[in-house]
């Protein structure tokens, strides 16, 4: 059976792919006819202050620069138009400055591209045929965008989170999300006003003619001229004749008045039905004639749709591309199981590393998803590769593997492990693999051989370190080896500085580039050796970059970095991470970081921007060796306003931990004026601190830790 999140997936994607047409015509139309209210708004004839113009003025200066006045539109575009007899006799019809009563100039007849496109978008020249067309697939869209907030809300992990930060997986997939997001609203609307206007014009929607309801004798004394102003105002029909019985017609949005010549008394007045009145806004914003602003947000969520065409279908065939290699074991004879959750398809490719690998070994290997869970009589370990949906969900191919487990017989016990995949950017990150680690290790059939093993954003390198704990169960080499991705574009990079290796094995290498990054970025290094790219974040300093390492006595990348001399190139490429990039707007910032992780630091403590405090843990005085005149010119400069130091290694035992608690007063002034945190670093550093962060809130400032302040980039 379907999980609720995939049948909303496969509606969202039939729906769009059986309107694949339509939307792409509505939305190049669309693009088309958002321009027109743009353009418009830049004429001579566009008057923009409408609204402090009074209907009264109007009409006197109408009457004294012309011999008679028949009448006066306003349309949607804001041209007022007139239709005069001037004073040498002559009939003429053109677009007037209101405050003057003055010609603009002479009216002109749309232009055949906005005609053209008009028709086609409301009927695809079609007439009553295609008029029902376009509103049948008005409301599949509105249908898709109803899903695609669905199928939002429980990637986010709830509807409350919708707005919160979304994890980048994949590019398309990030954009998808991040647009859809953000034109919600205006799709929302623009479906529901085409709908509307689509029940309006066959005529589904209930009639209702208001009369006109005459003004009582006291209400006939007060002129109302004065109180109209012209942009309420849709056509004016002068009178006829100088007779008191004549009067002016007058169509306002929301109403049609009859108005004496001479007092300017309102006779009599008809109210339009609500539905005239829905459907008069529901043009205006349909079409953005209304409201430039308007306009601009309807030609960004018209382009924004052709971009959810050309991503959805790269999703689609993404997640198709990503799929289990084919057993060559059956399940009944395999000793290894390997169970895989995916949501998008990308936990696939370390799955099928491992079985790559351990065919290599000669292991009789089985996989398959975590739904098919069932009993495998000669299975002595089970593997589970599972990533998170959303905020803590199962993915769909896996919500029903808890269910399974106490249903199903094993005669022997089986050795098992889990790795879970998912990002820190969620707070209940991995949650899922927790849920199966522990609900596994409290079975009897189940016996634990590695503990629970969590994956953050996609690193092979984390992955790899799992493996050699597997490796070292089986007492034999795994060869795992990343699946093929295609290589990125690399730039140029030039070693200008490099420090002495530190007491305790860490260096600085400062480089050059012709690239542009921040401090914060990521210098992603692909050895050839086993094309697993390394990351390493950066700091910019007088426009180099500036990259802490810890050489590791095996390390493939730290020990080639290491061997690097001054003035020698290698080619590697920046990964922008903007989520890790000095803010603009918090005043107060506050860095935390042990080891190497002050490498992007050393960047952002020399901007001048807001009050800076850098919290950093490391072995010995000694291991600050290298970093310190950075540091110290930050100081003496004042663009870093408190350097706090915790040492492990020495007499007084300290980690950065004990220092945020030893200085709480200042953090928690901190986190009063919602400063940014950032956290680089390990992540059992990350940990640790987290936790004190959220004690020194609850002591200080009785309230739970704000998450949305923090921000980290951790290994």
């Amino acid at each position: 059976m379907k999980s609720i999140t995939s049948i909303w997936r496969y509606s969202h994607f039939i729906l769009a792919v059986s309107s694949f047409v339509f939307i792409t015509i509505a939305s190049i139309t669309g693009i088309i006819l958002a321009t027109e209210p743009i353009l418009n708004k830049t004429k001579s004839q566009s008057i923009s202050n409408l609204h402090t113009i009074t209907l009264q003025s109007v009409i006197n200066k109408l009457k004294n620069e012309y011999d008679e006045v028949l009448t006066v539109k306003v349309n949607e575009h804001n041209f007022v138009e007139a239709a005069v007899i001037t004073k040498n006799g002559d009939n003429d019809t053109f677009y007037i400055n209101p405050e003057t009563a003055k010609k603009i100039t002479k009216l002109k007849n749309r232009p055949t591209l906005y005609k053209w496109t008009t028709s086609l978008h409301r009927s695809l020249f079609l007439k009553s045929t295609g008029r029902f067309l376009v509103a049948f697939f008005t409301f599949l869209l509105l249908l898709i965008t109803i899903s695609g907030i669905v199928l939002i809300s429980k990637r986010q992990g709830g509807i409350r989170n919708f707005f919160s930060k979304t994890v980048k997986e994949n590019t398309h997939q990030y954009f998808h999300v991040i647009l859809g997001k953000y034109t919600l609203i205006p799709l929302l609307v623009i479906t529901l006003t085409g709908i509307f206007l689509s029940l309006e014009k066959f005529e589904v929607l209930p009639k209702k003619n208001n009369n006109h309801i005459i003004q009582t004798t006291s209400d006939t004394k007060k002129s109302a001229l004065n109180e109209i102003t012209l942009n309420q105002v849709k056509n004016i029909e002068f009178p006829f004749s100088s007779d008191e019985e004549d009067y002016f017609i007058i169509q306002l949005h929301n109403a049609e008045i009859f108005a004496n010549q001479y007092t300017g008394a309102i006779i009599s007045k008809k109210n339009i039905s609500w539905i005239k009145k829905t459907s008069n806004l529901s043009l205006d914003l349909h079409t953005g004639n209304s409201s430039l602003i308007w306009a601009f947000i309807l030609l960004i969520s018209t382009f924004s749709l052709l971009y959810f065409i050309f991503s959805g279908f790269s999703i689609y065939f993404n997640r198709k591309k990503h799929q289990l290699i084919k057993n060559n074991c059956s399940k009944q004879k395999a000793e290894i199981i390997i169970l895989v959750g995916s949501e998008s398809g990308s936990t696939y490719s370390f799955a099928n590393s491992l079985i790559k690998a351990l065919r290599k070994t000669h292991k009789k290997v089985f996989v398959d998803v975590l739904n098919n869970y069932t009993h495998y009589p000669n299975a002595k370990e089970l593997i589970v590769l599972t990533a998170t949906y959303g905020d803590g969900e199962a993915p769909s191919n896996a919500k029903d593997f808890l269910s399974k487990i106490p249903k199903t017989n094993n005669k022997n016990v089986i050795n098992f492990t889990v790795v879970g995949f998912g990002s820190y950017a969620y707070q209940h990150f991995c949650k899922f693999a927790f849920d199966i680690h522990e609900t596994l290790n409290s079975n009897p059939n189940f016996n634990n051989i590695i503990p629970l093993k969590t994956i953050n954003n996609q690193s092979f390198n984390d992955f790899k370190d799992w493996v050699l704990d597997l490796s070292n169960y089986f007492n034999t080499n795994i060869p795992i080896v990343q699946e093929h991705k295609k290589t990125q574009k690399q730039s140029l990079f030039t070693v200008k500085d490099k420090t002495e290796l530190n007491t305790d094995d860490t260096f600085l290498l400062t480089l050059s580039t012709k690239k542009s990054f921040e401090s914060g970025d990521l210098l992603e290094i692909t050895p050839k050796q086993d094309s697993i790219p390394r990351y390493y974040s950066i700091g910019k300093v007088n426009n180099l970059a500036i990259i802490s390492i810890k050489k590791h006595e095996f390390g493939i990348c730290s020990n080639f970095l290491n061997s690097l001399e001054i003035e020698t190139t290698f080619k590697a490429r920046i990964k922008k991470n903007p989520e890790f990039h000095l803010p603009k707007k918090n005043k107060e910032v506050l860095f935390i970081a042990n080891g190497t992780g002050i490498g992007p630091f050393l960047g952002m403590i020399n901007s001048a921007q807001a009050n800076k405090y850098l919290f950093w843990g490391v072995r010995t005085s000694t291991s600050s060796k290298i970093y310190m005149p950075i540091i110290n010119r930050a100081l003496q400069e004042k663009t870093l306003n408190g350097f706090f130091t915790a040492y492990s290694r020495e007499e007084n035992k300290m980690h950065v931990q004990d220092m945020l608690i030893k200085e709480k007063e200042l953090v928690s002034s901190i986190l009063k004026n919602q400063g940014a945190i950032f956290i680089c670093g390990s992540i059992q550093m990350m940990n640790g601190v987290l936790t004190t962060l959220e004690q020194i809130s609850k002591e200080n400032l009785q309230q739970p830790l704000n998450k949305n302040l923090i921000k980290t980039d951790c290994y």
